[in-house]
C-alpha cells in the first residue's frame, strides 16, 4: 500500500460508518473515529490500537467541529480525508413535522456536514490536496413521502457538494457524496419502528413492504455502501459526483 493517508470518519460507531472505518483501518490507514458513544468507538479502537483515533463528541455541539478536526490534526498533522457519515432520519407526515425535527434535521444532516467542511480546509487547503466524501442518501436525488424534513436536508446536502467540489477543485481538494437507498442499519431499523407504531402494522410487515419496492428486493448493506465511499478515498480524478446506490445494481 502507498502512504497511509490521515482520515476522519463522523458516526463510526456503528451501520454504515463502522463499516467504512474498518475496512480503511485493515488497509493500513490511520482513521479517527468520531461517534457519541465511547463504548462503540472503544471496542474499534481496540482492535487497531496504533492507527486508530478515537473521539468521542456529538456533530451538533457548539464548536465541535472545529475541536474534532484539531484533534486530528494535532495527532498526526493533517487531514487528508474528511468522510462525513453522521445523520438521522424521522418518518412523520408533513403536518405531524413540528420545528423541532425539521430544525434537528437541518442540523444533523445539512448543517453539521457544512461545519466539518469548512474546519477541515485550511488543513487541506495548506496541503493543496484532500478528499471529502458525504454519506447523502438516494433522498436527496428524488422525493420521498413522510420524511420531508430529512429529505429537504439531503437535498441541501447534495447541493453543498456540487458547490464545494467546484469552488475547492483549484485547490487539489475533491468532494463527492454516495446517495444508497435504503440501508440495513439501525437508523432504518428505528424508522420502520416509528412507521409501524404510526400505522398499527406489524414491523416485519413493514419491512417486506419496503423490500418489496426496492431494487433487487432488498435493503444495501452497510459493507456495499463502505465500498462505495472507500472508492472516493485517494481519488484525485473524481469530483462532483453524487453516486445513487440502490440493491441489485
Amino acid at each position: 500500500m502507498t502512504t497511509p493517508l490521515r482520515i476522519l470518519v463522523t458516526g463510526a460507531g456503528r451501520g454504515i460508518g463502522r463499516s467504512i472505518s474498518e475496512k480503511l483501518l485493515a488497509q493500513g490507514h490511520r482513521v479517527a473515529i468520531c461517534a457519541r458513544t465511547q463504548s462503540d468507538l472503544d471496542s474499534l479502537s481496540a482492535l487497531y490500537p496504533e492507527s486508530s483515533l478515537a473521539i468521542a463528541a456529538d456533530v451538533l455541539a457548539e464548536s465541535i467541529s472545529e475541536s474534532v478536526i484539531a484533534k486530528v490534526t494535532a495527532q498526526w498533522g493533517g487531514i487528508d480525508v474528511l468522510i462525513l457519515n453522521a445523520g438521522d432520519a424521522v418518518s412523520l407526515p408533513i403536518e405531524k413535522t413540528s420545528d423541532s425535527v425539521w430544525i434537528h434535521m437541518l442540523d444533523l444532516n445539512l448543517t453539521a456536514p457544512f461545519k466539518f467542511i469548512r474546519a477541515a480546509l485550511p488543513a487541506m487547503k495548506s496541503q493543496n490536496s484532500g478528499n471529502i466524501i458525504v454519506v447523502a442518501s438516494k433522498a436527496g436525488l428524488i422525493g420521498e413521502p413522510n420524511v420531508a424534513a430529512y429529505t429537504a436536508a439531503k437535498h441541501g446536502v447534495v447541493g453543498l457538494v456540487r458547490a464545494a467540489a467546484t469552488e475547492l477543485n483549484k485547490y487539489g481538494i475533491t468532494v463527492n457524496a454516495v446517495c444508497p437507498d435504503f440501508v440495513d442499519t439501525p437508523m432504518i431499523a428505528r424508522s420502520l419502528e416509528l412507521a409501524a407504531e404510526r400505522t398499527g402494522k406489524d414491523v416485519k410487515e413493514m419491512r417486506s413492504a419496503l423490500e418489496s419496492k426496492l431494487p433487487g428486493q432488498r435493503l444495501l448493506t452497510p459493507d456495499e455502501v463502505a465500498d462505495a465511499v472507500i472508492s472516493f478515498v485517494g481519488n484525485k480524478e473524481t469530483n462532483g459526483v453524487t453516486q445513487l446506490l440502490e440493491g441489485g445494481h
